[in-house]
């Protein structure tokens, strides 16, 4: 079983989230499962509006930083799929000064040193931050995914750091996570 996630909390909370397309067979690959999770969370997550409008029509943009580990199926989730209307691009950031221009930003295991400077940078702009490192959510990002010992995918939302990024999160979602405080820095 290991490198693999059983699917009894998955299902149920994607089925909750309204994710048909990645309920297939009675397992699936951990990043594969995460990546529906990140497709659903950008749909359960309001941005600011525009005031030019441009916002509409440019592509919804996932940046990843650091080493990609969905190996395409983060692509595969998204593809010819919406967010709020607009088509979804995603992006390997080269440097993380890029990340501010994203709409959503997975934060790879390979950043863990530069965390604080990645949450810093990101601080208050209107960027869902997404992470499965350990506590992300306590350490000033928004949504963590955590796997539990009995590999079980949960997630932890950082209310005070969506709100703070002029985000909202639907009822919904919030339902759903584990509402954690920011530890101080």
């Amino acid at each position: 079983m290991s490198g693999r996630i059983r699917w009894r909390w998955p299902v149920l909370l994607m089925t909750g989230l309204g994710v048909a397309q990645v309920c297939a067979a009675g397992t699936a690959p951990e990043y594969r499962v995460k990546a529906a999770f990140i497709y659903k969370f950008a749909t359960y997550i309001r941005w600011p509006s525009s005031p030019s409008g441009a916002a509409r029509t440019t592509p919804f943009l996932i940046g990843i930083i650091g080493s990609d580990p969905f190996g395409g199926s983060l692509e595969e989730v998204v593809r010819d799929q919406t967010v709020q209307g607009r088509s979804i691009r995603i992006k390997l950031l080269v440097r993380m000064e890029d990340a501010p221009a994203c709409d959503l930003v997975f934060v790879a295991a390979t950043e863990r040193p530069n965390l604080a400077r990645i949450l810093t940078l990101l601080r208050g702009a209107p960027v869902l931050t997404v992470s499965d490192l350990d506590d992300f959510a306590e350490q000033g990002g928004m949504i963590g995914l955590d796997t539990t010992e009995d590999n079980h995918i949960r997630f932890d939302i950082n209310k005070a750091a969506v709100e703070r990024a002029g985000l909202r999160a639907s009822s919904q979602l919030l339902q759903l996570a584990r509402i954690v405080v920011e530890v101080s820095r």
